[in-house]
């Protein structure tokens, strides 16, 4: 973060330059412009007589190498910058959720997949190299992390977020953050910008964008607390607000949500930029104000400060508006004065540019990348279930390989990766083009999803641009030899199909082990069974994929369950049917080789699944930290314990996973201090094999002045252990943890006991203890502590 004197500087030097710009050069700052890669900058930039402040680089994903996008950012940059009186440069933005968004770039799991992994250090360094692969390119936005919280699978952006619960996405998207705030690279600091603000997968139905009704503790406690940490702990400088309506206001035109809430409580001092037309989708969608001057003045009122892909109600009108005296110019400098400190903050006056080619190979490819990528794959991996099959022996005899994952390495990628979205781009074409002809595309039987197997352009893009990715099957012939490899696709991602049954069976048949891919395919677009914008009222498997499974249980083979898709898997034929199971998520670029190691026992399962896994969707919204005397927390009932046809506690409970070895927790100690109480005890391994366990440290509010969670999650930590070796883990849980917001709306602590409990999941809780706050405290709720800090000693430390 920067020093004091350093960010009052750049205030002083932004307020002189907004003084000395006209008010054309002022609105140029605070839109955007989304070229196409065939544009030229002179026919797009005629519209922007004074300069343009930012620049959508999505549409460059269609471009097959990085040194033909710095091309175009540094053509780009050059005309935005003879446009403006100033030479004011634009800030590029690129997507980072699972790696910067052009070719040659990392790919890496899913937010999801890498949440499983409970690893803040590894996501730091993953935010690390995002930021660097995207300020080689000039690119000093980057738009992530996603801090939303996702408590509903049905929406098809599940896959996106950290999962359910506020801590676990506080220190990860923190970490994130840090990652990509800290880092220097091509004379250049790249910003965050979390998305998506506040409460987005909250919405109604687990539709995209639908609306949200909450109470406002619930929205801050919950939702706004990741947004919170990553403010406080990191600097966090870049927030976009969500879609969605919040209790009736769709935080893009809420003053109170943007300025209150996010300025004034929070503490955010950085650029508030709009989602891709979501000012246009509040008018036009939401019906909300009578024309496009009055609509961009209530965003920007609100404290919204960058129209984004494109100029629309950030335009003539409103700047008609200022210009006449209708609305004070301090609105619109304010905004201005943001946009110029965050681009004094990244560098771009003394270096707007792209690298040159030798440099942007050298910082897009440093050691350690690889290892980091390989790493977030295995860590993302979640052993489910396991009778024993696993890990393979050394020679387990001809192996049945089925599943229409398992023969192409695109299904690793999910959404918002580079292969993804650029295939993304690549349907779209396609589907343009069918239009054009009064023709659709092909999808599968019984589903709305394009077959995307019908046309092989898109295998052939991914071998392009990253040829050494490998497929199941590859890495599996490379492991085992070709000839104990038998596969066959035996069902589709989505639909009905049930043509390739037999052959997949007969495969079963004759093989000694069985080995399955499932899921359906997380992606962009309608070739995805799991997108933005591509929901689903169904969370479990295809029924062609439960239908195959119920008939292969009665060849009575061993067999083995790699789920892939973006929403964890949820299947009781799978659970009947499967000796052992592995959520795989979206594992990208290095996925292969990640699940094969975990097979074969060289990398022991560590994940934890960062959400509470349904039966059904009958039982959404469920999730670990239900409020006391809710759902699966009742005291009692005249009727059934749980619903008549199904239980009330999930299927896989938060922070669930197993491993090839045991873990053994003893000796809890407490030590109580003034702000603050010490958690001490041993974690043994067990078993035969090394292996990481998971801890996590959980509290609970035994009696409050409110309604309070039955279990919050206060910290966790990562702890490698050799085969009966122990370790002693001291966590410092502040007790401003166990504040929320009282009758008056203050941040409070109250006297009384906590339950302290250490476990190996949200049910699986190996410790417990209490502690009593002797006296009422009240915080600022900014200044709280988000998670306990853990350090690990000795056994006997």
């Amino acid at each position: 973060m920067q020093k004091k004197e350093e960010t009052n500087d750049i205030k002083r030097r932004a307020k002189e330059l907004v003084e000395q710009m006209s008010l054309e050069e002022k609105f140029g700052q605070i839109v955007c412009i989304w070229p196409k890669p065939d544009m030229e900058p002179e026919e797009v930039l005629k519209d922007y007589p004074e300069g343009v402040g930012f620049v959508s680089a999505t549409n460059f994903r269609t471009i097959e190498t990085p040194q033909e996008v710095a091309d175009l950012q540094r053509k780009w940059q050059r005309a935005i910058m003879e446009k403006s009186p100033h030479r004011i440069p634009a800030i590029f933005h690129t997507e980072g959720l699972c790696g910067a968004l052009f070719a040659d770039a990392d790919s890496f799991p899913t937010g999801i997949g890498r949440a499983s992994s409970w690893d803040e250090k590894l996501e730091r360094k993953i935010g690390e190299i995002v930021s660097r692969q995207s300020a080689a390119l000039g690119f000093t936005h980057v738009l992530a992390p996603v801090l939303d919280i996702s408590r509903d699978p049905r929406n098809g952006r599940q896959g996106e977020t950290y999962g359910e619960d506020p801590t676990l996405a506080a220190a990860m998207g923190t970490a994130y953050t840090e990652g990509i705030q800290e880092t220097s690279a091509n004379g250049l600091y790249a910003e965050a910008v979390a998305k998506h603000f506040v409460g987005f997968h909250g919405s109604i139905g687990g539709v995209q964008s639908a609306h949200f009704e909450t109470g406002i503790r619930q929205l801050k406690e919950i939702y706004c607390k990741p947004f919170q940490a990553a403010i406080t702990n990191a600097g966090l400088k870049g927030v976009m607000p969500c879609y969605s309506a919040i209790n009736g206001k769709f935080p893009t035109a809420s003053e109170e949500l943007l300025t209150m809430t996010l300025r004034d409580e929070m503490g955010f001092d950085g650029l508030a930029v709009s989602d891709y037309n979501a000012v246009f989708g509040l008018h036009h969608g939401g019906r909300l104000f009578e024309s496009k001057e009055e609509t961009g003045w209530e965003c920007i009122k609100a404290g919204l400060d960058v129209e984004m892909p494109q100029k629309d109600f950030f335009g003539e009108e409103l700047m008609e508006r200022f210009r006449s005296g209708r609305a004070p110019e301090e609105v619109l400098d304010r905004a201005v004065q943001r946009v110029l400190e965050a681009k004094l903050r990244m560098g771009l006056p003394k270096q707007p540019f792209a690298a040159g080619r030798e440099k942007i190979q050298m910082l897009l490819h440093m050691d350690g990348d690889r290892e980091v990528g390989q790493k977030a794959a295995r860590e993302s991996l979640v052993l489910l279930k396991n009778n024993g099959a696993l890990p393979l022996e050394k020679h387990p005899g001809k192996i049945a390989l089925i599943g229409p994952h398992a023969n192409t390495a695109r299904a690793f990628f999910g959404g918002y990766t580079y292969y993804s979205m650029a295939a993304g781009s690549m349907v779209r074409k396609k589907e343009q083009e069918a239009l054009a002809e009064g023709r659709t595309l092909e999808t599968y039987p019984g589903s709305k999803v394009i077959d995307s197997e019908k046309n092989p352009e898109y295998e052939a893009f991914l071998h392009r641009v990253i040829p050494e990715c490998k497929s199941l099957r590859e890495v599996l012939e490379e492991r085992f030899g070709k000839d104990q490899i038998v596969y066959a696709k035996g069902y589709q991602v989505a639909g009905t199909d049930t043509s390739g049954f037999e052959e997949a069976l007969q495969a079963a048949s004759d093989a000694d082990l069985v080995i399955l891919t499932l899921g359906g395919k997380y992606g962009t677009r309608k070739t995805a069974t799991m997108a933005e914008g591509v929901d689903a009222v169904n969370i479990n498997l295809p029924q062609c994929q439960e239908e195959f499974l119920t008939r292969l249980r009665k060849l009575g083979k061993t067999s083995i369950g790699i789920h892939l898709d973006g929403r964890p898997i949820s299947s009781d034929a799978a659970q009947e049917t499967l000796d052992a199971l592995i959520e795989a998520w979206s594992p990208s670029q290095w996925g292969a080789e990640a699940i094969v190691d975990v097979l074969t026992g060289s990398y022991n399962p560590s994940g934890k699944v960062p959400v509470s896994v349904a039966y059904t969707a009958g039982q959404i919204p469920i999730y670990y930290n239900m409020p006391n005397a809710s759902a699966f927390l009742q005291a009692g009932s005249i009727g059934f314990a749980d619903y008549a046809d199904c239980p009330h506690r999930a299927r896989y409970p938060f922070g669930y996973g197993l491993s090839y070895t045991t873990f053994a927790y003893d000796d809890l100690r407490l030590i109580q201090e003034s702000d603050h109480v010490k958690i001490s005890f041993t974690v043994e391994n067990t078993g035969q094999r090394a292996g990481t366990e998971i801890i996590q440290l959980y509290f609970s509010d035994l009696y409050a002045s409110r309604l309070r969670p039955g279990k919050e999650l206060a910290g966790f930590c990562r702890v490698d252990l050799e085969p009966g070796e122990k370790r002693k883990i001291t966590f410092s849980m502040d007790y401003s943890q166990a504040a929320f917001l009282d009758s008056q709306m203050h941040w409070k602590t109250e006297a009384g006991e906590l339950e302290v409990l250490i476990g190996a999941s949200s049910e699986d809780i190996r410790l417990r203890g209490r502690i009593c706050i002797r006296k009422d405290s009240f915080y600022e709720g900014k200044f709280r502590q988000f998670w306990s800090r853990v350090s690990i000693g000795e056994g006997n430390d």
